[in-house]
Parts: C-alpha cells; sequence; structure tokens
C-alpha cells in the first residue's frame, strides 16, 4: 500500500470518484483511503473524522459542479443567469447521480449540521449571484420590484423552483425561463 498522498485535494478527487460511481454513503475513511491506495492513518492526516471528510468531500462536489471558469463572474441578464445554473443543477445530477436528493434528505437529521450548512453556504451563493444580476441587468422593466417584491424574494423563488426541478429530475427548464420572462421583462 502506498503510504504517500500529494494532497488533500487529491484525496477530495478521489472522494468525487467515489461519490459519482458509488453514490454518497460510500464516502468513510476506509473506502477513501482504499480509493487513494493509502492507510487510513493518511486521511486521518488530512480530516479529523468521518465527519470532516464527509463535509469536504461535499463541498469539493459542489464546488465542481458549480465551477465557473476564470473571467465569467458576469451574465450579460438574468436569463442566462438562471439557465447557467439549470444547466450546472443538471450536469451535476448527471456526473452525481442522486448527489442532491441524497444529500437534502440525508442531512435532515439535525446532527449532521455540517452537511446542512454547506449546503444552505451553497443555496446562499446561489441567490446571491441571481440577486447580483437582478440588480444589474437594464432589461429587467422599471416596475418589476418593490418594496415588497424584492430581489432577493425574486432569487429565493428561482432557487426554489430549481430545487424543486432537481427533486423531481424534470430537467425542463422552460416553465422557469417563462416566469421569469413574464415576471420581469
Amino acid at each position: 500500500m502506498n503510504t504517500i498522498i500529494t494532497s488533500k485535494e487529491e484525496i477530495l478527487s478521489r472522494s468525487r470518484d467515489l461519490i459519482r460511481h458509488k453514490g454518497l454513503s460510500a464516502i468513510n475513511i476506509r473506502s477513501v483511503a482504499s480509493a487513494c491506495g493509502v492507510s487510513v492513518g493518511s486521511i486521518y492526516y488530512y480530516f479529523d473524522s468521518k465527519t470532516d471528510l464527509m463535509s469536504g468531500a461535499i463541498e469539493s462536489v459542489w464546488r465542481d459542479i458549480f465551477d465557473m471558469p476564470k473571467g465569467s463572474d458576469s451574465f450579460a441578464d438574468t436569463q442566462e443567469c438562471i439557465l447557467w445554473i439549470y444547466e450546472k443543477m443538471k450536469s451535476g445530477d448527471e456526473k452525481y447521480p442522486g448527489f442532491f436528493t441524497f444529500h437534502s434528505m440525508g442531512f435532515m437529521e439535525g446532527e449532521k449540521s455540517d452537511g446542512k450548512k454547506i449546503m444552505h453556504d451553497f443555496w446562499y451563493h446561489i441567490t446571491s449571484g441571481i440577486c447580483s444580476v437582478l440588480k444589474r441587468d437594464a432589461k429587467i422593466r422599471p416596475q418589476a420590484f418593490n418594496e415588497i417584491f424584492t430581489p432577493e424574494k425574486f432569487a429565493d423563488i428561482i432557487l426554489a423552483l430549481i430545487l424543486s426541478s432537481v427533486m423531481k429530475n424534470n430537467w425542463d427548464s422552460y416553465p422557469i425561463m417563462e416566469i421569469v420572462k413574464r415576471t420581469l421583462y
């Protein structure tokens, strides 16, 4: 057995491979050590516990799904942004089958607050990105938002619709895009 591991990122890469092929439930210290060809102690060098490893692996999957190419942090308009998010969720579901469902359902027990926090942090990041685009999208009609119906509330609605599509495994973005068009333009 190889006892040298090059980096924490290599462990996370092998963890992502395990998640991709065997699901999130395949992540544990022994399975990751085996996938890396190292001893269990080598994994503990980088991760204090199974929970720490699981949190790192989950965050790594989220980052892989939403990896945005350098220099492309702004979208031309809200529709482009939402379609990008939708496509990333769809391709993420294809790349990591069952990840979204297992992650959201598997972390509702309360004791797994790290996983829930990671998921909510990414959701917050997504809604913040949508809000940012909404606020600079020159195509949006002037009266689309007010004190009650804010860009933040609309971003929450859009994320809820996208997550509903994920849970239903329904990748038809047309209804969401129609809501965006009819509400904003």
